[in-house]
C-alpha cells in the first residue's frame, strides 16, 4: 500500500496542543486533486497542507490548502506552518535574511522564518463593502446591544472575512447561525473586541494593543477555527480603513483567539498604512509538532 509521510503541528502558539493544528503532508505532488481532498477530509482539521515542488519563478515551494470541504487559495496559519516544516525537512533554504517565497493560488508570497517563529506577508489589502450589521449580529446570535465602534464590512489580504466589532463581553456570548451567517453571505465572520476599552484605548496605549477575536467559517464547513492568520491579516485593513489605527504608520498588535475553544493562540500583526490606507499587512507566528506518519494514499477516481 502506498503512503504518504505526514505531520501534525500546532501553529500561533509555543506550547503544545494549543494554537490551530495543522496537518502538513510531503510527497503528494502526484495525486489529483480528488485525492488531495479525501487526504483533507480524513484528517477533518481546519486545514490540511500539502508542501510540493514549486512551478513558479522565484518560488522555494509551493502549496496546496484544504479544508475538508474545498481547496482555498490562502490561508495563514497553514502558510506559517508549511513555511517552518519545510526549512525544518530542508525542503526550502531561506536566504541569509531568512527569507523565503512561497508560491499558492493566490500567487507569490514572501515569507520570513527565524528557527521558532514565521512571519508572512499577505496578498494586497483590499477593504470592501459594507456589511448589514443586524444580519451580521443575527448570524451570531448577538443583540443590537452588542455592536461597538465602526461598522461592520469585508476586508482582506488574499482572503475576505466579514468583521464584526462588539464591546468585549460580547465575543464570548457569540453564537454561530450558520444557516443565519450564509443567507446573508457572511461565510467568513470575524467578532472581534478592542482592549482594553474599545477603539480609543487600541490607539492610546501603545502597551496594550490587544485584540480578542472569534473567527466563525460556515462557508468552509468549519463552524469556528482557532486561530486564522488570514482573518488577523484582513482586521489589520479593517481597523486602518476605519481610522482605528493611525493613517501614516506602521503599527504593530495581538490577536488572542481559540480561548473558547481551549486552544489559546497568539499572533502578532503589523500592518502599514498611508493616507488611511493599509499598504501591506504580515502575522508571525510559532509553531510545534505534535505528531509525524504516515498515511494511505486515497484510490484514484476518474
Amino acid at each position: 500500500m502506498s503512503t504518504l509521510a505526514y505531520e501534525i503541528v500546532d501553529v500561533f502558539t509555543d506550547r503544545p496542543f494549543t494554537g490551530n493544528p495543522l496537518a502538513v503532508v510531503y510527497g503528494a505532488d502526484g495525486l489529483d486533486t480528488g485525492q488531495l481532498q479525501a487526504l483533507a477530509r480524513e484528517f477533518n482539521l481546519s486545514e490540511t497542507v500539502f508542501l510540493l515542488p514549486a512551478q513558479a519563478a522565484g518560488a522555494d515551494y509551493r502549496v496546496r490548502i484544504f479544508t475538508p470541504r474545498t481547496e482555498l487559495p490562502f490561508a495563514g496559519h497553514p502558510s506559517v506552518g508549511a513555511a517552518l516544516c519545510a526549512v525544518r525537512r530542508g525542503i526550502a533554504t531561506p536566504d541569509q535574511q531568512g527569507q523565503l517565497v512561497q508560491e499558492c493560488g493566490i500567487g507569490l508570497l514572501p515569507l520570513v522564518v527565524s528557527a521558532h517563529t514565521a512571519t508572512l506577508t499577505g496578498g494586497t489589502p483590499t477593504l470592501g463593502a459594507p456589511v448589514d450589521l443586524a444580519a451580521a449580529l443575527a448570524a451570531v446570535g448577538l443583540p443590537a446591544s452588542a455592536h461597538t465602534g465602526p461598522e461592520p464590512r469585508t476586508a482582506g489580504c488574499g482572503l475576505n472575512f466579514a468583521y464584526l466589532p462588539v464591546r468585549p463581553a460580547a465575543v464570548a456570548e457569540a453564537r454561530l447561525d450558520p444557516a443565519a451567517a450564509l443567507a446573508a453571505d457572511l461565510p467568513e465572520l470575524c467578532v472581534f473586541a478592542l482592549a482594553p476599552d474599545g477603539p480609543a484605548g487600541l490607539l492610546d496605549d501603545r502597551r496594550q494593543r490587544q485584540v480578542h477575536a472569534r473567527v466563525f467559517c460556515p462557508g468552509s464547513g468549519i463552524i469556528e477555527d482557532p486561530a486564522t492568520g488570514s482573518a488577523a491579516l484582513g482586521l489589520a485593513t479593517y481597523l486602518v480603513g476605519a481610522g482605528v489605527l493611525p493613517a501614516d504608520d506602521t503599527t504593530t498588535f495581538t490577536v488572542r483567539q481559540g480561548l473558547e475553544l481551549h486552544r489559546p493562540s497568539t499572533l502578532t500583526v503589523q500592518v502599514t498604512a498611508v493616507g488611511g490606507v493599509a499598504t501591506q499587512a504580515t502575522v508571525t507566528g510559532a509553531m510545534m509538532p505534535v505528531a509525524r506518519g504516515e498515511i494511505a494514499v486515497p484510490p484514484f477516481v476518474g
